[in-house]
């Protein structure tokens, strides 16, 4: 399959031309030794960022639009975007290709917190929609499409509407109903479909968010396809969203010197799932299917699949998203991820009471193998020992606190540092989240509770990882200074 932005890096670098621009290692001939273990000596030469051969990211006449159009057609969409600084960046480019200051954005809580940051950029004003909650698993699912209407009933004045699809969890909602529905309102529906990146590419899988009717798509092609970390594509549907607002918003988040490596690895993750991304993905989800029937038999561990779907906003799961529940171990999520750690497995996120397991198309029978004799290892060691550990694992998530200012006032407002104790009531400066992850507890410029701090305590305590809050041990808590709210 033609790779034109990665056939032309190559080219470059086989060039021998004498590099009298950046970056300062010209080509590796600086590079630190410790540096060159991470690359070929083509690698360096490959890394340039500005050169004619090589196009320009925010104005690409040549490979780079070559390639972009590649990937939008491999992905059914009418254009593609690059994104070098993840899929963080996507998102804000989303918000500030679509939204203006005062804005009203439909979004659900179970955000990443990149979309708090996207509307603290912005100054778009969130109306927080509530995800469903199961409560057997301690996790939030996706938004359904009659909270999404209830939401468009009560803020008619909302543009658009921001959607994870599917969950960490890979959990998919019913899009496609949505899509229809906000359409017909008029409205925008933007997705954060960071972990849905491969459903274009097999019809085992959820549809893809632009086969949904999306407008935008943030997709994480690092996360579960083959670029490189850091990497990322947002896919438009043309017609609502003018092009040249995209572009422009790229230009701005996105780093002036985008590195071409990193750009190449997005070009070659396309050719790769349009040539063999199919059958790759069918013998992934294959292994998938089978690792969680034998996880099942594993005393103490259960593992959800398509029989727990089908409820709204639970509609489809994308099988090779693994959560496996260990409470039945005695053990939290945090404790099995230190104790599969051990035994040389690294997942991919522990909460209170899973953890999540990540296959891509990469694994096969040899890594599910090794996973599943340290899972076995793990409960024939861990279940006669750990019977006391697991009640702190039943935590629920606490309601939504109430929003009291946007996002981007509490984040400018004058701040005050008060006792963890003393928070309640007052209103929080400072995103926090558990990471992964990486959605908001508590986000600036929500009311306190008690249940939001009983929650952050309990967390806290059972071994998450706090993110975002200046005081990581959560001893204090930054707070709107008092006297201070209305001035921002």
């Amino acid at each position: 399959m033609s790779a034109p932005l990665a056939e032309a890096v190559l080219h470059y670098a086989g060039l021998g031309v004498l590099p009298l621009h950046t970056p300062g290692h010209k080509g590796g001939r600086g590079a630190h030794p410790m540096l060159q273990r991470f690359f070929t000596e083509e690698g360096l030469r490959a890394d340039v960022s500005l050169s004619a051969e090589l196009d320009d990211l925010h104005a690409p006449t040549g490979c780079i639009r070559a390639a972009e159009t590649l990937a939008a057609e491999a992905y059914g969409a009418d254009a593609a975007y690059f994104m070098v600084n993840g899929t963080t960046g996507a998102i804000h480019t989303m918000l500030m290709a679509t939204l203006a200051p005062g804005d009203a954005l439909l979004v659900p809580r179970n955000v990443h917190r990149s979309v708090v940051g996207a509307m603290i950029l912005t100054g778009v004003r969130p109306v927080y929609m509530q995800p469903e909650i199961d409560t057997r698993l301690g996790i939030a699912m996706g938004v359904s499409l009659a909270a999404v209407k209830r939401a468009v009933r009560e803020h008619p004045e909302a543009r658009a509407a921001l959607l994870v699809y599917p969950t960490y969890y890979g959990v998919a909602t019913e899009l496609a109903a949505i899509a229809d529905f906000l359409h017909e309102q008029g409205k925008l529906l933007l997705v954060d479909a960071a972990h849905g990146s491969h459903f274009a590419f097999s019809d085992e899988l959820p549809p893809s968010a632009m086969a949904a009717g999306a407008d935008l798509s943030a997709e994480s092609t690092h996360k579960l396809l083959g670029s490189l970390t850091q990497t990322s594509m947002l896919l438009a549907r043309g017609g609502r969203v003018p092009t040249e607002r995209i572009r422009t918003a790229s230009g701005i988040v996105q780093s002036t010197s985008p590195n071409e490596i990193l750009l190449a690895s997005l070009d070659l993750a396309r050719a790769q799932m349009a040539e063999s991304g199919a059958e790759r993905l069918a013998a992934a989800i294959s292994c998938a299917h089978d690792l969680r029937r034998r996880i099942n038999k594993i005393e103490g561990l259960w593992a959800f699949g398509a029989e727990h779907m089908g409820a709204p906003g639970v509609m489809a799961l994308d099988p090779m998203k693994i959560t496996v529940q260990v409470t039945g171990l005695g053990l939290t999520g945090f404790a099995a991820e230190e104790e599969l750690r051990r035994r040389g497995i690294a997942v991919e996120l522990a909460d209170a009471r899973n953890v999540l397991l990540l296959l891509s198309y990469a694994d096969g029978e040899r890594e599910t193998e090794q996973l599943l004799a340290a899972l076995r290892d793990m409960a024939a060691t861990c279940a006669p020992l750990c019977t006391s550990r697991g009640a702190a694992a039943f935590l629920s998530l606490p309601p939504i606190p109430r929003m009291e200012m946007e996002p981007r006032a509490a984040y400018f407002a004058p701040h005050a540092c008060v006792r963890m104790e003393a928070a309640e009531g007052r209103i929080a400066a400072e995103t926090i989240v558990f990471y992964p992850p990486g959605i908001p507890v508590l986000a600036a410029g929500d009311v306190i509770d008690g249940a939001t701090l009983s929650y952050l305590s309990a967390m806290k305590a059972v071994g998450a990882r706090v993110v975002g809050a200046a005081d990581a041990s959560l001893g204090t808590l930054l707070v709107i200074a008092e006297g201070s709210y209305g001035k921002g």
